[in-house]
């Protein structure tokens, strides 16, 4: 559940929502943690130019010059001191306004040493720091700040960045740690460049950091739980806002996993692991491999719910490592059946995983995951059979029929659980399990006979051509390759009719334009002569084109009529119904 206010999100969970600039934020005398696992540092100078090119315009003095900037969300997880919140979500942006921050207090440092107002330097210097940054021990002279870092980032943050120290080395540096020292260079170098080292300098540095700190603004997402965090993750992303689920579910995995404080060793080859199958997906498509995987085994968990089961299914550190090592193996399953083109596919089922992408439809996934477990290396010809069966079914139930995809996924999952349990061990077995998903010829051939496909985007163009071409390879046994791009779709009543077609008035036009009956695979070098032309102009240009199919309609109909093109579409219906069947069902 959710309200929209004053343009802000606000989601009915067990959370509050913000909006504080960094002077805020900082100033609550709450210290922020970035959790162990969480995401290294990764922004680039196209990152932090783009940044600085936002603040340095709200300092322009043109009359349009936008007065804050918006750093998008932040989502933090409160303790149960309130005195400490890791930050869930907006990492990058926290910690590059800090280096910010730091680069003039380091220009503040080099001004000292150069004794330029210097006693009034290191009083601005003390300011800034403990308001924006922390303090600095007196005794061992480290870093206590109010941000703390992950664990791969934040011993060189604290020892060289924080304290402004004069010596960065720049060897022997995981690549995130160099990203840190770049970023602290770059924003130190830009500072250099407009204040310089006058007598002013240091005065307009601080009141620019002063400034600075009120102008950028976050909306700040307080949860108290992983759960809730994991919930508002989800319901931004629905809506277009991408934050980081997959840091989410790694922190909690990891910390299950260090929980007995283990060998480190064994934290890197995990984190290896991890690397391997963000790397291999994407950290965007993590949290979709992870539910794929788990409802290839275990009982059906629908999205909202996947934090959730993982939060009480994985308690122990046993569980939770072998579930790393399952999908780090899963993981390149789902990327190949994901991939039709991957070189492990023959020729069979790269079509069919073709078809299912066309498609669009993923519900088969869990059961294909557990098939390919079950079949591929043993018996490769049973998955290639169920692989096939699964086209068939979803060109029938989702993309002819538009019944209900909710309804498939359940049966997949509980079908791919038998699969994993042996109760079905047969390409027949696993396909008669699917008999609930399969619409039968009668309400195939029905939907079939009243079907529209508008060819305004991409996908169903691409829709529509395949089945033409199965329609037209069947009745004459055509071979039509559409990967030449050598052909098209002609609409024969057109979609923007001039002239030449009086018997569709502007309701029937509507209801038979995009009819399958109306369209033909063309070659392009014809096509592109046709034009808006009445039926009988277009005929003596359709019977040039070597689609039997296409040149057939010439044959068998002299006028385009309503009445036409449901004769045509009743006769497509009955030989769409031979070519996408399954004998057995």
């Amino acid at each position: 559940m959710h309200l929209l206010k004053n343009g802000i999100l606000f989601l009915k969970m067990n959370l509050s929502t913000a909006n504080e600039n960094f002077r805020q934020l900082v100033g609550h005398n709450v210290t922020y943690s970035i959790p162990p696992f969480q995401r290294d540092y990764s922004w680039s100078e196209e990152n932090w130019e783009e940044l600085w090119f936002d603040i340095m315009a709200m300092y322009s003095g043109e009359e349009d010059a936008e007065n804050e900037h918006y750093m998008g969300y932040l989502v933090l997880q409160d303790s149960d001191n309130k005195k400490f919140s890791s930050v869930i979500d907006g990492q990058q942006r926290i910690t590059t306004v800090s280096i910010i921050v730091l680069a003039a207090l380091n220009h503040l440092r080099i001004l000292i040493s150069k004794n330029i107002d210097s006693e009034d330097n290191t009083q601005r210097a003390k300011v800034l720091r403990e308001s924006y940054i922390g303090y600095i021990d007196p005794i061992t002279l480290k870093s206590r700040s109010k941000l703390t870092l992950n664990k791969h980032n934040d011993r060189f943050y604290q020892t060289y960045i924080a304290v402004n120290s004069e010596h960065i080395p720049a060897r022997n540096l995981k690549a995130s740690e160099h990203m840190l020292r770049k970023a602290y260079a770059w924003y130190g170098n830009r500072i250099e460049s407009k204040f310089g080292f006058d007598e002013n300098a240091g005065r307009e540095i601080t009141g620019f950091i002063d400034s600075l700190v009120d102008k950028l603004f976050f909306t700040v997402i307080t949860v108290t739980d992983e759960l809730n965090a994991f919930k508002v993750f989800e319901t931004l992303n629905a809506r277009g806002v991408k934050l980081s689920s997959t840091d989410l579910l790694k922190n909690y995995l990891f910390s299950v996993l260090s929980s007995d404080d283990p060998h480190d060793s064994v934290l890197d080859d995990l984190e290896s692991s991890w690397e391997y199958i963000t790397g291999l997906l994407s950290s965007e498509s993590f949290p979709e491999l992870l539910r794929i995987f788990w409802n290839s085994k275990n009982r059906l968990v629908r999205k909202k719910d996947l934090f959730k089961t993982i939060q009480k299914s994985i308690i122990s550190k046993e569980k939770a490592f072998e579930l790393v090592r399952d999908l780090e193996i899963n993981s390149e399953i789902y990327a190949n059946l994901r991939d039709p083109n991957s070189n492990i596919w023959n020729f069979k089922e790269k079509e069919a995983l073709s078809q299912l992408s066309m498609f669009g439809v993923k519900q088969p996934m869990a059961m294909l995951m557990s098939a390919y477990r079950g079949f591929y290396d043993c018996e490769r010809s049973t998955f290639t059979f169920i692989l096939e069966a699964i086209s068939v079914i979803s060109f029938r139930y989702n993309v002819i029929c538009s019944l209900p995809p909710q309804d498939q996924e359940g049966l997949y999952s509980s079908v791919a659980i038998k699969i994993e349990n042996k109760e079905l061990s047969t390409g027949q077995d696993i396909v008669e399990a699917l008999g609930d998903i399969y619409p039968d010829d009668v309400q195939f051939t029905g939907a079939f006979a009243a079907k529209q496909l508008k060819t305004t985007n991409s996908r169903n163009q691409k829709v529509v051509q395949y089945i033409l071409k199965r329609l037209s390879e069947s009745v004459s046994m055509d071979s039509i390759d559409l990967t030449t791009n050598k052909y098209n779709i002609e609409h024969i009543l057109p979609q923007k009719p001039k002239s030449d077609w009086d018997a569709f008035n502007d309701v029937k036009h509507s209801q038979c334009v995009y009819r399958l009956a109306n369209m033909v695979i063309l070659e392009r070098s014809i096509n592109k002569t046709i034009g808006n032309m009445g039926y009988s102009e277009k005929k003596l240009v359709l019977e040039k084109s070597n689609v039997s199919l296409t040149k057939s309609l010439v044959e068998k109909y002299d006028e385009w009529t309503p009445e036409t093109i449901e004769s045509r579409q009743q006769y497509l219906a009955k030989q769409a119904k031979g070519i996408w069947k399954i004998n057995s069902l």
